[in-house]
């Protein structure tokens, strides 16, 4: 604009000279002087003044697109400037609103606090006037206590007297010594135990008659079915399974003598807890020894199954049946070995109290009950099974009585042993508060017994105690005079000197006796030994060759001289029988007047024996390995015990790791989130206070862009 006004000036004063020198150009004209020359001078003029002319056109131009294009510029500005003014207010709307609900939270928290203030000061006052009275009566109980520790220090004194003079030792201080003290007796107790005891023996003597019944009965159905060892030979497997069922009794039966013994031991006058029980291991040991027998059959009865499976005649529902029973057979040996193990457990405060601790004792017991209900459920599903496949068996058309007949003794046997127990689980399950109470009875004053040792000596104080007192009440005897008495005695003491000399000679002659029975056996076989070896040459010479015929006639005349010596030796013998002791046992021989006993008689007698000592040998043989096999199992489940223990205890370290580690990542967490919520308020507070500044400012751009486009639109409008 300012350069447009220039030109325009520079226009206008070249305008005002050019109009002068037209004018002069018209007074010559009127002189008329030289026309020609200027009608030239003004084409000249005329000329220049076009082309300034379209300079002035061409420069306007340009102007004007110059200010078009400033103006669109300044129009785009304003828009941006305008929609940025409008996403500022709207910042600025929700940063007033966050700064609202910022304040009212605040106004709530400082109101909620003032009133906590008032009802804490009302509080405080309130505590005042208790404290108050709390030392009025701390004083007067300070007064009762110093009258009570004064009667009481005097009461301590007499009492401390008394013991000093009366009590040598007290045995209550120390947990070992309570325990050798005999506990009060509680007879409603014994008899309630001793009760139980009796149902229990009562239940498992059912159980014992059941398992030989299902035993037996099983052992007759693999007899007959699927083959009839009547008609054809059975197979194998199925042999060697009846051999095995044909031996229940000798692991059934000792179960209710180890029952039966237990209740025995549980009389009115002992005291019955599980460290005194010493009988419940014998019994644990029964079941132990009847666990190992399940595990014998175990596979032999699951291949007979298979194979009875495998038969022509087994359907496929009787297959289906066979499968159901092959499961609940492993599934009643594993309940079993569970109910052992517990039982075990329950065994070991007698023998180990390290073993089993006593807050465990619930535990052990609850698993006992959950043992026996598990039992019962498992033989309900094979009563059930049982009594399905006895149906489709019905149904073969190859069936015969005797299988009827054994299969309804099977299934009459199973429904027993169910309802055995079933009796047997209810039975534990509603004595168990009781069984746990009873089982943890110990000595006045303390907590358990320490040992099974300390729990023995205890009931051996307690016979000792029952003697005396049965001993005071006994009438006391007739004195004896003093001068008899004094005579007594050294008669007495002479007779104990000749007693202990007497004790010597009989201990002497009894050594020399043995070492003589020991001589004699060892003669008495050389004897025997030298008559088999001459009845041996005997036997050879009679078989010799007629070649020898001279050396066997000279034997002969010897032989006489040797059957002299033999009459001789047996005239001598004949009024006493000839024995013979050795480590394989004990031989004897008992010689006739008449004759001698022959090769063939004692051969007999020799091999009697030895089949003796053999079966006898075998019997010792047997019971050690059955013995090791039950401390096999004992020490397998101990390992397992330990690995178990093991186990949980590497589980809990990691547990109590996670948790350390937990509880510091929350209290990390929770500073960290402290941390942050005050950077978060203190950043707020900034960001408004900048956001403040910013709106201020923006402001103040928006009033100096409205004032530059009122200023541009005048200049606009004048140009």
């Amino acid at each position: 604009m300012d350069s447009l006004t220039f030109r325009n000036q520079q226009l206008a004063k070249r305008v005002e000279l050019l109009q002068d020198e037209l004018a002069l150009s018209e007074a010559r004209g009127k002189k008329n002087k030289k026309s020609a020359e200027s009608s030239q001078l003004s084409q000249e003029q005329k000329s220049v003044f076009n082309e300034d002319l379209q300079k002035k056109i061409e420069e306007n131009e340009r102007l004007h697109i110059l200010f078009f294009e400033a103006d669109e510029q300044h129009k785009r500005l304003e828009a941006e400037l305008r929609t940025r003014l409008e996403v500022l207010e709207t910042d600025a709307a929700q940063h007033q609103a966050v700064v609202d609900s910022l304040t009212r939270k605040y106004t709530d928290t400082i109101e909620k606090l003032q009133n906590d203030k008032a009802k804490l000061e009302i509080k405080s006052q309130t505590l005042e006037r208790e404290a108050k009275d709390c030392r009025l009566r701390t004083e007067e109980c300070q007064q009762q206590l110093k009258n009570l520790q004064a009667a009481l220090g005097s009461r301590l004194e007499e009492s401390l007297c008394i013991i000093s003079e009366k009590v040598p030792f007290n045995d209550t201080r120390s947990n070992r010594y309570n325990a050798l003290n005999i506990p009060l007796h509680n007879r409603r107790y014994q008899l309630k135990l001793r009760d139980l005891a009796g149902q229990a023996l009562s239940f498992v003597q059912e159980l014992v008659t059941a398992l030989l019944n299902f035993h037996t009965y099983t052992e007759q159905k693999v007899q007959i079915f699927p083959i009839d060892s009547a008609t054809d030979t059975i197979s194998p497997l199925n042999q060697k399974f009846s051999q095995y069922l044909h031996e229940n009794a000798l692991y059934v039966r000792p179960l209710e003598e180890g029952m039966l013994h237990l209740f025995e031991s549980i009389t009115e006058d002992t005291v019955t807890v599980l460290e005194t029980a010493v009988k419940l291991k014998a019994f644990s040991e029964h079941l132990a020894s009847y666990l190992c027998f399940l595990r014998k059959i175990l596979p032999y009865q699951l291949k007979s199954l298979e194979e009875e499976c495998e038969s022509s005649l087994c359907t496929a529902a009787l297959r289906a049946r066979n499968m159901e029973l092959h499961r609940d057979m492993k599934r009643l040996t594993a309940v079993f070995e569970k109910l052992h193990t517990y039982i075990s457990l329950l065994a070991l405060p007698s023998t180990k109290p390290e073993g089993l601790l006593r807050t465990n004792y619930i535990s052990v017991f609850t698993s006992i009950a959950a043992s026996l209900r598990g039992s019962h459920d498992i033989l309900k599903d094979i009563s059930k099974h049982y009594s399905q496949k006895a149906t489709l068996e019905q149904d073969i058309p190859t069936v015969t009585q005797k299988l009827i007949t054994t299969n309804d003794c099977i299934l009459s046997s199973v429904v027993s042993l169910t309802n055995g127990m079933g009796k047997i689980a209810s039975f534990f399950s509603n004595n168990l508060d009781h069984f746990t109470a009873l089982l943890s009875y110990g000595p006045k004053g303390g907590t358990e017994f320490i040992s099974p040792l300390s729990a023995e000596c205890m009931l051996q104080y307690k016979k000792k105690a029952v003697a005396y007192m049965k001993s005071l009440k006994k009438p006391c005897a007739d004195s004896v005079p003093y001068e008899e008495a004094l005579a007594n005695r050294r008669v007495l003491l002479s007779s104990t000197e000749s007693r202990e000399g007497l004790a010597q000679q009989v201990q002497q002659s009894l050594e020399k006796i043995a070492k003589l029975e020991q001589e004699k056996e060892h003669w008495m076989l050389e004897a025997q030994l030298a008559k088999i070896k001459l009845e041996k040459e005997n036997q050879k010479l009679k078989n010799s060759l007629s070649g020898y015929l001279a050396e066997t006639i000279q034997e002969r005349s010897v032989l006489p001289n040797v059957t002299e010596q033999k009459e001789e030796t047996t005239e001598k013998s004949q009024r006493e029988p000839i024995k013979s002791t050795s480590l394989v046992g004990m031989l004897t021989i008992a010689t006739d007047n008449e004759k001698a006993p022959d090769v063939e008689s004692r051969e007999d007698l020799i091999k009697k024996h030895y089949m003796a000592r053999i079966a006898e040998l075998t019997s010792h043989l047997q019971l050690a390995d059955s013995k090791s096999v039950h401390f096999h199992a004992e020490c397998r489940a101990l390992a397992k015990r330990l690995s178990l223990a093991e186990k949980s205890k590497e589980s809990l370290m990691e547990e109590l790791k996670l948790a350390s580690q937990n509880i510091s990542r929350l209290q990390d967490e929770l500073m960290t989130t402290k941390r942050s919520y005050e950077d978060q308020l203190s950043m707020m507070s900034d960001h408004l206070c900048s956001m403040n500044e910013t709106l201020t400012k923006q402001r103040e751009e928006i009033d100096t862009l409205k004032m530059t486009s009122k200023g541009n639109s005048k200049k606009n409008k004048n140009r």
